[in-house]
């Protein structure tokens, strides 16, 4: 059997918020040319991709306002924003409330779906800085929080530190190759955290794996698509890699729909 069981939906959960995600949403990390991702972004939610992730650090705030710039084409209620403030603005109430809103200006909205801790922060306790991500959603400026790159006492620690809004996800490195965060699987389970997959095709590694290219012959489908599946056949599981075309956009979108077989599933765990 594999090692959890396989959830179908292409629609996932956020936590318990009632919201549902895209098993495939689109990240912003590094993009070579805004120009190019625009039209592959706005393209992607007419192939039903309905979330974007972002962060005041990539571009230091450019990424936040493309995304900004898909808003104002694609209308603010058909996506979903997740962005990212860094950690030490999360060591004092005012400057995590002052960071948000200044990436809600960047991003030009009214309000952001989902603030997270871009990692934890070593010179305050995290129960401080929960407090101070909960700030943010206390003044509106977002509906859900959430963290990113916790591990398993730090996710859990988290969790248990809140107030008033419940931690609806832990964006981590997370990719076939790459299965260290399936150890938060269990932990996101238990508590209805979402697991947001980042660099889940590795640079472009996944898409040279023979193994993965032969299995998805079976399927009509890709080595990127069948590494794509691997992660959101998990529970929790949504993955957010980057796309800059529309051709890639389409790639992407092709990893839903359909879902590995068990048996399938179970060799990937056992050979790679």
């Amino acid at each position: 059997m594999p090692k959890f069981p396989i959830d179908r939906e292409d629609r996932k959960p956020l936590g318990k918020t009632g919201e549902r995600l895209s098993a495939i949403g689109l990240g912003t990390w590094a993009i070579r040319s805004y120009e190019a991702a625009y039209h592959a972004f706005v393209y992607a939610v007419s192939l039903g991709i309905n979330h974007f992730d972002t962060a005041e650090m990539y571009g230091a705030g450019e990424a936040e306002e493309f995304i900004g710039r898909v808003v104002k084409a694609v209308g603010r209620d058909n996506i979903f924003i997740t962005t990212k403030l860094y950690p030490y603005r999360f060591r004092d109430r005012h400057e995590a409330v002052k960071a948000a809103r200044e990436s809600a200006r960047r991003l030009g909205v009214n309000y952001i779906d989902l603030v997270l801790i871009h990692w934890p922060d070593n010179q305050a306790s995290i129960e401080e800085q929960v407090r101070n991500l909960e700030a943010i959603a206390e003044e509106g400026i977002a509906r859900y929080i959430g963290v990113s790159n916790f591990e398993e006492s730090e996710l859990e620690e988290a969790i248990y530190s809140t107030r008033k809004h419940d931690i609806v996800a832990n964006q981590v490195k997370y990719s076939i190759v790459d299965r260290r965060a399936e150890r938060l699987i269990p932990i996101a389970i238990k508590h209805g955290v979402t697991l947001q997959a980042y660099s889940p095709l590795e640079r472009g590694q996944v898409a040279h794996i023979k193994l993965l290219a032969k299995i998805g012959k079976r399927y009509g489908r890709n080595a990127v698509q069948v590494a794509l599946n691997f992660l959101i056949s998990r529970p929790r599981v949504v993955a957010i890699p980057k796309a800059e075309s529309k051709d890639h956009v389409k790639e992407l979108a092709g990893a839903m729909g359909w879902r590995l077989s068990e048996e399938d599933i179970e060799f990937i765990e056992s050979k790679l």
